[in-house]
């Protein structure tokens, strides 16, 4: 982007469980990555596995091509602010934020250079079920059900509803282009507030109704989407599948059995990063834009109303 170094170097703040694994891609991508955390034996693993330079403070990166945000999510407008001041584009791990004023603010203030790390935007199924409700195959589009379904929030700054839900906003946003109205939402485990939630989107009467159901209370993940329409059903069944299930006609009126549909096994956050870095050398955007980031954050955040939640 800058025209003044042969090798792209990103700044990446924070080196925890899924940083490393953002290192670990952004070295595949041949990338030089400055890392910025403030335990020193994550600062000292960091320069261990490859990266140029490790600072207890984001204040002390040089410059660099871009930043990335891989931070707990209560803290990514704390981050995010001061490296606005350096003018570089900023990828931040979703959500945006937490709450949708500090969002708001980060869109008012660079909202052409920050861009939100939605990985399942970019997940070959999610690709490839965005291309049959796009193209018709399907007629047209009458749901969408997601389900997003394990044990355990590892995170402890947010909930559950904060760590799981704009996953699946994303995956609608990639299909449909847009993400409806949120219409109403509960809790399932009385007693639980947070751990889980099942939400209806719907842009009015005779929309696509969005039915999504969350949960940190399963011991057995799952993750699937599945997209319904007037002449077609299709659906991705595991988060690792490498294939689509595509079934025409409608219940009782099937004019064909099921079919698979290879998509292939490309892993989303390669395929996020690939997507940054050639921003950064001068490409396209990443998917989800700022104002992305901030519609998803106020849609979680309705939906956490309508359900009850803080």
């Amino acid at each position: 982007m800058t025209g003044r170094r042969s090798t792209t170097s990103v700044g990446l703040i924070g080196f925890g469980g899924w940083g490393r694994l953002i290192f670990r891609d952004l070295r595949t991508l041949g990338v030089a990555v400055h890392v910025a955390v403030p335990g020193p034996g994550c600062r000292q693993d960091a320069l261990a596995a490859g990266a140029a330079t490790a600072h207890a403070h984001l204040r002390g990166l040089p410059e660099v091509d871009g930043y990335v945000v891989a931070t707990p999510t209560a803290t990514h407008a704390a981050v995010v602010e001061p490296l606005i001041a350096r003018q570089r584009p900023i990828f931040v791990e979703k959500p945006l934020t937490n709450d949708p004023a500090s969002a708001r603010r980060l869109v008012d203030l660079a909202g052409d250079r920050i861009f939100v790390m939605d990985k399942w935007r970019y997940h070959p199924g999610i690709r490839a079920l965005a291309g049959q409700a796009r193209s018709g195959a399907l007629g047209k589009i009458l749901a969408i059900r997601t389900f997003r379904l394990g044990w355990d929030n590892r995170h402890r700054d947010v909930d559950a509803v904060w760590i799981l839900l704009p996953h699946d906003l994303a995956i609608v946003l990639e299909i449909l282009g847009r993400i409806p109205a949120a219409r109403s939402a509960c809790g399932i485990v009385p007693g639980r507030a947070g751990s889980d939630l099942l939400a209806v989107l719907r842009d009015d009467a005779g929309g696509v109704q969005v039915t999504v159901e969350i949960s940190a209370n399963h011991p057995a993940s799952r993750r699937a989407v599945v997209v319904v329409g007037t002449e077609g059903a299709a659906q991705l069944a595991d988060s690792y599948d490498d294939r689509i299930l595509i079934a025409a006609g409608v219940p009782g009126h099937a004019t064909s059995t099921p079919h698979t549909v290879e998509v292939g096994s490309a892993m989303p956050l390669l395929l996020e990063l690939e997507a940054f870095v050639s921003h950064l050398r001068g490409g396209d955007p990443p998917r989800s834009s700022a104002m992305d980031g901030l519609l998803i954050v106020e849609r979680v955040h309705e939906l956490r109303r309508l359900a009850g939640l803080a």
